[in-house]
């Protein structure tokens, strides 16, 4: 009805016009402009933080776990840069050598090998090597070959292998001790002096030895003596029981005057019945390298000194013209071809045997033919325009043979 009051409410006082489900807007219905309908409502501001959540220890714990995190990261990205850099491509543009001193730890290892311009971070090199060497492990003193372009991987894989460049030094058969240790202490590559006292006679093994740089000589010479002694056992375990050698020392006696009569190998057995059959008959062996030996010692004979007829009577423990049986000691230091030679010779009846010219001998098993194979590499150096009248020739004609029940000699023509 005209003139009566709005009122939203029903009799009960209820407000039905509210939303299903919420409580009804008690009150009058207050109407609203359209740009009031439209204006946002205010939001209520949020629930403040509490004192406890907004104290220092939490603002320090949250500020450190930030911290830790940061540095995490930062941690495996430095890693993974270091081990790329560890396994890339080294700044090396050509091979190059690198000494490795013994004792040297990764610290100079690494420091020289940047100053080197090998490496392009010596902190890595250290720190990464440390971590890819397994227990036991080590960085091995030698001098090494570093490719052109190597990563530090491949310098550590190198210098833990221990496969430095190796030398090497030939010491052939028949040299006496003294001239090993001449060409032992020549040589510029091996280090430190050698033994005082020189070893024995014919106990150091004539062959090729090689060795890294830093070695000491003294080791070279421990390595021979020890080489030796092996191979004088090994043969002499094998030998013919019936060689009229009883001792080893006359075993290498007897090899070390093989060793100096041919240098052919396939001779030396030939040459050592000679030498075999005299023993059994009791003859001398009338060698001329013992007669050098006796005069010149270990230093061996002067290349242009030959061998007089004067030297023949000249009185030495060594001189097998004068003396009857073996020398005291060894001549030289006889090979494994020597050796095995002695141990088991040629079976035949030969007492004799001169040089033929040609760098082998003819042998002989009676003094006739002995002395017309004489008179033959005599004329072989007449030819040659030498002349022979004043130099030594074991087996001399039979006019001129020595006397005291010794016979011509063996003869191999060499001039030291």
């Amino acid at each position: 009805m005209k003139g009566l009051p709005v009122n939203d409410t029903n009799q009960n006082g209820d407000n039905p016009g509210g939303p299903e489900g919420q409580p009804a807007q008690k009150g009058p219905i207050i109407p609203k402009s359209a740009n009031e309908a439209l204006r946002p409502e205010r939001v209520p501001e949020p629930p403040r933080r509490s004192r406890k959540a907004r104290g220092q220890i939490v603002i320090f714990l949250n500020f450190l776990m930030t911290l830790v995190v940061f540095v995490f990261a930062l941690a495996i990205a430095g890693f993974y840069y270091a081990v790329s850099v560890y396994q890339a491509p080294g700044p090396l543009t050509t091979n190059t050598n690198f000494i490795v001193r013994s004792g040297a730890g990764p610290a100079e290892i690494s420091t020289r090998l940047e100053a080197s311009n090998i490496i392009s971070d010596a902190r890595i090199f250290r720190y990464l090597s440390t971590a890819h060497l397994k227990d036991g492990d080590t960085l091995k003193a030698g001098e090494y070959e570093i490719k052109a372009g190597a990563s530090m991987s491949d310098i550590v894989d190198l210098m833990k292998s221990g496969k430095s460049i190796l030398y090497s030094i030939s010491l052939p058969e028949g040299l006496t001790v003294r001239q090993m240790f001449n060409k032992l202490q020549a040589d510029p590559v091996l280090e430190g002096d050698l033994p005082s006292a020189l070893p024995t006679e014919g106990s150091l093994r004539p062959d090729t030895y090689k060795f890294s740089r830093g070695t000491k000589r003294s080791e070279i010479v421990e390595q021979m003596a020890g080489a030796q002694q092996k191979l004088v056992n090994q043969i002499w375990d094998k030998r013919d029981p019936s060689l009229p050698v009883s001792s080893k020392q006359d075993f290498v006696i007897l090899a070390s005057i093989v060793e100096k009569e041919t240098g052919l190998s396939d001779e030396r057995a030939h040459v050592a019945s000679v030498f075999l059959n005299r023993l059994n008959k009791n003859m001398r062996l009338q060698s001329d390298p013992t007669i050098i030996y006796g005069l010149f010692g270990g230093d061996g004979k002067p290349a242009d000194r030959p061998i007089f007829q004067s030297d023949l009577k000249k009185e030495t423990p060594y001189n097998t013209y004068i003396i009857k049986g073996l020398p005291p000691t060894p001549i030289a230091n006889p090979g494994k071809d020597a050796l095995e030679a002695v141990a088991n010779p040629w079976k035949s009846q030969d007492l004799y045997f001169v040089a033929d010219g040609s760098g082998g001998h003819v042998f002989a098993a009676t003094l006739e033919e002995h002395n017309a194979n004489v008179k033959r590499w005599r004329k072989t150096l007449a030819e040659k325009g030498q002349d022979s009248t004043n130099l030594a020739v074991d087996g001399q004609p039979e006019e001129n043979a020595p006397t005291s029940g010794a016979t011509t000699t063996p003869q191999k023509k060499k001039t030291n």
